[in-house]
């Protein structure tokens, strides 16, 4: 689960913060603690060699004595605890000079020992106690480790709500895309998008779920169109085959040619169209990888095959020519269609024009023209317009071309007026989709 994994990571990084934290407090409050207890046994120490003889304050955690210089030891208060002399202490006492420092137990409980010349000979001992020392230890100890379980606790509280508060959004969009996913319906609606990262992913999910939308529909589309522009051709072959059947050899020559060529035709149209289809359906173009086109050389190329194919006259013109990023062969397609198409819907004996303006290309044809109507729906899928439905041909000439525009992030145009003019916009090389990408 994400939100337990990222509160263990809060969590963790709490403890390890804490930790360090007390680490460092420990030794520093250490150091302090010793370092007034050894200041505390010094002061005593000054402060017996000071009063002796007078009578001095006693203090329930030192005990003191006096030391001769042949290291017999005197107690300075009567009834205390004798010290136990080493040979450091009478070395002090013995030579008047230096000092001894060093810990013991004494019953049981620790004590810290200095040792100090006495002027007019001898030296003075005396004991604290560090009981005090280890009780403030402890005492911090203890403290601190309350401290640390509450800051843990309250850690993984508030951690384990403000997480679950910000991963709501992510709980919202597994939930939908898992509804998505076990019903495949895609119309349902995804949480509202916010401008965080997790709002930006929701966005993307969104604009994705669109495009799948958008492409469901276009194959609902295109399969029932399909269906119905192919039961013409089928059921021609299919009666002309019944028709050959039935006759039996009784045909005329002449009939039973009619029929073969009919046959010879309806079978090329269906190839055609089938080739077509899957084409539109497929984009076998997607895995061509886009390059740098200088669209007056590819129009001339495509020119140059359709005047060996057509006999026609095909001029290529260019002004302010620019490069623009594309697919090679796919946008060879698109020329290709538009010179079909105006090489088809035009007189033999007329010339075809392929202009190039910047990054737009135009071709333009003498024939009859598009009417005003119908130039927003040519680029329609099997759309034929009302003065083209005697002419052979699919309709998925141009809608093969709006496609492939499109998915450069172009534009597609046809315009109304004496002859045809149609063609398409791409973006030029420095605003292409991309283009950083191939730096």
């Amino acid at each position: 689960m994400l939100r337990a994994r990222i509160t263990l990571v809060v969590i963790v990084a709490v403890v390890a913060a804490i930790v360090v934290t007390l680490a460092t407090s420990y030794r520093g409050v250490s150091e302090l603690v010793g370092d007034q207890i050894d200041r505390s046994l010094n002061d005593r120490v000054d402060a017996v060699i000071a009063v002796l003889p007078a009578v001095l304050p006693e203090r329930s955690d030192t005990i003191e004595q006096l030391l001769s210089a042949d290291g017999t030891a005197h107690p300075v208060a009567p009834g205390r605890m004798p010290l136990p002399v080493a040979e450091s202490d009478r070395a002090v006492a013995r030579n008047g000079s230096g000092t001894a420092e060093y810990n013991l137990d004494l019953d049981g409980e620790p004590y810290g020992i200095l040792t100090k010349p006495r002027p007019g000979g001898g030296a003075v001992m005396v004991a604290q106690q560090y009981r005090e020392s280890e009780r403030i230890d402890n005492e911090f100890l203890w403290r601190t480790g309350g401290i640390t379980a509450i800051a843990v606790a309250l850690s993984a509280l508030l951690s384990w709500l403000a997480i679950g508060r910000i991963l709501r959004p992510v709980r919202r969009l597994l939930a939908a895309t898992e509804h998505i996913s076990s019903t495949q319906d895609l119309s349902v609606p995804l949480p509202p998008t916010g401008r965080d990262e997790i709002g930006r992913l929701t966005g993307s999910f969104d604009t994705m779920l669109t495009a799948l939308r958008r492409s469901r529909a276009q194959q609902h589309r295109l399969v029932q169109d399909a269906s119905h522009e192919l039961r013409t051709p089928l059921t021609s072959i299919r009666g002309s085959a019944e028709l050959l059947q039935r006759a039996k050899g009784r045909l005329g020559p002449e009939d039973e040619t009619q029929v073969l060529n009919t046959l010879v035709q309806e079978s090329v149209a269906l190839d055609d169209l089938v080739a077509e289809l899957v084409e539109l359906a497929t984009d076998q173009h997607a895995t061509e990888e886009p390059a740098e086109l200088d669209l007056p050389t590819l129009a001339e190329d495509c020119a140059q095959r359709f005047r060996h194919r057509s006999g026609r006259t095909i001029t290529v013109t260019s002004d302010q020519p620019g490069p623009v990023l594309a697919r090679p062969r796919a946008l060879a397609r698109c020329v290709d269609n538009l010179l079909s198409n105006a090489i088809k819907f035009s007189p033999p004996d007329t010339p075809v024009d392929v202009h190039i303006h910047h990054t737009e290309l135009t071709v333009r044809d003498q024939g009859p023209g598009i009417a005003a109507d119908d130039t927003a729906a040519i680029f329609d899928r099997f759309y034929r317009a009302a003065n083209t439905q005697g002419t052979p041909g699919s309709g998925l000439g141009l809608a093969i071309v709006g496609d492939i525009i499109t998915a450069h992030h172009g534009t597609v145009f046809a315009e109304h007026g004496p002859g045809a003019r149609v063609g398409f916009r791409l973006p030029p090389l420095a605003q292409s989709p991309g283009r950083g990408r191939r730096s």
